[in-house]
């Protein structure tokens, strides 16, 4: 292989052996139906950071990763903050929780504060 040229993976790159005769791998990577934000538990965390840093944290969303984009992205928006998304949470800068409450029950989740 000349210098430079990466490998083309296989896309059942990890997979070895099934004794199912009509196992397909694509199947296993289908998307799970979406699940409507009425029947979602969230829960709003305040976590302290070192140096006096406070950051509001949503978990319990069960959404695709661009879902969950777009919806930190209207949620920095609304509190006029900065933030992120990590590991399937919405991380928001400073105490944002009654605001962030406020905007996902209008949203029409279920939404608790939840921690001390």
């Amino acid at each position: 292989m000349p210098f430079g040229m990466k490998k083309k993976k296989d896309n059942n790159s990890g997979f070895v052996y099934s004794t199912n005769p009509d196992y397909r791998p694509e199947e296993d990577f289908s998307a799970e139906d979406p699940v409507e934000p009425s029947q979602q538990n969230l829960r709003i965390f305040l976590d302290r950071l070192g140096g006096n840093k406070v950051v509001t944290r949503v978990n319990g969303l069960s959404a695709p990763e661009n879902e969950l984009e777009t919806l930190g992205k209207k949620l920095k928006q609304q509190c006029g903050t900065g933030g992120s998304v990590k590991d399937g949470e919405i991380l928001l800068q400073g105490d944002k929780r009654d605001q962030v409450m406020n905007f996902l029950l209008k949203a029409g989740y279920k939404v608790k504060k939840a921690g001390g």
